[in-house]
């Protein structure tokens, strides 16, 4: 099997059956493969735990993208994101913030997943403050800002199970983001 095949399964694997503290062997007798192979190609179990959280970060980049593309307004396209981020984020959240921890710990399986978990987001979460009517100067910040809490926002639906009150949060966050449709004040 090759690596990218090898990837595809494991990302469908987590997918089906979670994270849990599944072993390099069971990994690999679920996707058809033997630990050797997913040593050779990922290093480690953390290895491939690593290349699942890059691939599904592209995923959603990707679909990000996709949204971008459509006719919609800049306030329903953040809500479709938001929607399908957090339905991807109870399959992958604990695996993406175990492996962030990581991350900031400098372990060595996760050199390559650094770069991945902030600055590549930027850039198309930048071209969605713009659009959103924010001024150029200040929607880097924007950008990161909005990467951040969405984040927190996932972490506390991870933790807490309380999707009402995270997604209240999220809407809340994006009339924040875009003036065009914010409330006037009072």
């Amino acid at each position: 099997m090759s690596r990218e095949s090898l990837l595809a399964d494991a990302v469908e694997h987590f997918a089906k059956n979670g994270i849990g503290d599944a072993s390099l062997r069971s990994i690999a007798t679920s996707v058809g493969s033997s630990h050797r192979m997913l040593i050779y190609h990922f290093g480690s179990r953390e290895g491939l735990l690593a290349e699942v959280v890059r691939t599904v970060e592209q995923q959603q980049r990707d679909l990000l993208a996709e949204v971008l593309a459509t006719d919609l307004p800049v306030a329903e396209q953040n809500e479709l994101f938001w929607r399908r981020v957090t339905e991807a984020a109870l399959i992958y959240g604990p695996l993406f913030f175990e492996l962030s921890a990581h991350a900031m710990q400098d372990l060595p399986h996760t050199e390559s997943l650094k770069a991945d978990l902030i600055n590549v987001w930027l850039p198309p979460l930048i071209e969605l403050c713009l659009r959103a009517g924010l001024p150029a100067d200040e929607a880097p910040a924007y950008a990161r800002l909005g990467l951040a809490a969405s984040r927190g926002l996932l972490f506390d639906l991870l933790l807490t199970g309380d999707r009402a009150g995270v997604d209240e949060a999220s809407a809340l966050l994006n009339r924040l983001f875009n003036p065009a449709v914010s409330p006037p004040a009072q």
